[in-house]
């Protein structure tokens, strides 16, 4: 069978089921903005393409997402039907559609099966994008509307593709109903054969310091450190945590720019913002155990989550991070916010504990109180890997799942 798969930062989402397809004797190929010149990985051909400059044109500010989302549909345009023109034809196309690249695949393979990662389906309300009122934006009111045409995208994918997947349940439904009738969930899944917990970890940090589990580690990770996953909240806590915890070191994982959530005030990032706003109230010798390491290579980050004795997790009603999954793969307790896509794979008091994510007395409560009970951690933290084990693992249960997926959309062909 020949297999296409579209991601703009391929694999994403495909990192482990397209290298399975591929070893299973399907011709694979990838269509990439990542690459600059073609290669091979993992027995997948790997086609770059790149964006055409364009010079400055007057557009609604509504309308920007959508005319970078078609921007790069054209573009993927062009390549795929360069592709097609080589004497390309695939039966499958599995597509991130989250940028808009498979907007026109259609009309380059219109007899090929079109199946889209649905990641989300924006909505505006108090339970999504309206969650927190500190940033409410100049006008709710007008932001319904704007929420209405970025999810264009959506709509222009939805009436192609002939199956959707989504990793959870909560991000399924946030899709309409005339489409979530053939969205299927199933996570992208956790290798927990590769990670999981390590007694011996040792994490050398850039100021030479070295912690191991016998240290008071505390961990925040987020892609990039913006308030859509808490870290405002997490950064007020910190002055009443470290007064209460002398010995504990705060790691916080993170690039400095924006992944989803409103700009930051001109001349700052939402990280200097935060930090402005607390560090009047800490001392310089209790601001020394704050290290903030940016964004680490992916050994370091498994390595962090190992030593770490309290892993907090704090999100808007939004798209469910895969280290949250991964710290309950390490055996690590976590305290994380009690809000809908968290609910979905932490059981208040079973695999972690949540807390309301506006009440930051609760939050401060909760790390201090784990940090002071150590068989509450093992408890904890030994419930989140066999729950991560039980239902997201990723060789036993979510490979074999993606497979049937793809199996019934080709409408019974083995995969």
């Amino acid at each position: 069978m020949k297999i296409l798969f579209i991601h703009q930062n391929f694999p994403g989402q495909y990192k482990h089921l397209a290298p399975l397809l591929a070893a299973r004797g399907h011709q694979c190929v990838a269509l990439t903005l990542k690459v600059e010149k073609a290669t091979h990985w993992r027995g997948i051909r790997i086609v770059p393409y790149a964006l055409p400059e364009r010079s400055g044109q007057n557009v609604h500010p509504w309308l920007i997402d959508l005319d970078t989302k078609v921007t790069r549909a054209e573009a993927c345009f062009h390549a795929a039907r360069s592709l097609r023109e080589q004497g390309f034809t695939p039966d499958l196309i599995l597509a991130h559609p989250g940028w808009g690249e498979a907007m026109f695949l259609r009309d380059v393979w219109p007899e090929a099966k079109l199946a889209i990662y649905c990641e989300l389906y924006y909505q505006a309300g108090a339970d999504h994008l309206a969650f927190d009122p500190e940033f409410p934006g100049p006008d709710p009111e007008l932001q319904k509307l704007r929420i209405r045409l970025k999810n264009l995208n959506n709509e222009l994918h939805f009436d192609q593709a002939d199956a959707g997947l989504s990793p959870t349940e909560f991000q399924a439904n946030t899709f309409p109903p005339p489409f979530r009738s053939k969205i299927t969930v199933c996570h992208d899944g956790i290798d927990t054969t590769a990670i999981g917990p390590n007694p011996a970890a040792r994490l050398k940090l850039q100021t030479g310091q070295t912690l191991t589990r016998d240290d008071e580690v505390i961990t925040f990770v987020n892609r990039n450190l913006e308030p859509i996953r808490g870290f405002h909240r997490f950064m007020r806590a910190l002055p009443e945590i470290l007064s209460q915890r002398p010995g504990a070191q705060i790691i916080i994982v993170g690039g400095e720019q924006i992944s989803y959530g409103p700009a930051s005030p001109k001349g700052k990032n939402w990280k200097q913002v935060f930090v402005d706003e607390i560090r009047g109230l800490i001392s310089d010798a209790d601001w020394a155990r704050v290290h903030f390491t940016g964004r680490v290579p992916y050994d370091q980050f498994q390595t962090l989550l190992q030593v770490s004795r309290v892993h907090v997790y704090l999100t808007y009603p939004f798209v469910l991070s895969w280290s949250l999954l991964e710290a309950m793969a390490c055996e690590t307790a976590i305290v994380a916010s009690d809000t809908a896509p968290v609910r979905e794979v932490i059981d208040h008091d079973h695999e972690g504990r949540l807390v309301d994510f506006f009440d930051g007395d609760a939050l401060v409560s909760e790390i201090c109180m784990l940090l002071e009970d150590p068989s509450a951690r093992v408890r904890l933290g030994q419930n989140a890997r066999a729950r991560i084990q039980q239902d997201y693992d990723l060789q036993k249960l979510c490979l074999p799942r993606h497979t049937n997926w793809l199996s019934e959309v080709m409408g019974g062909a083995v995969l």
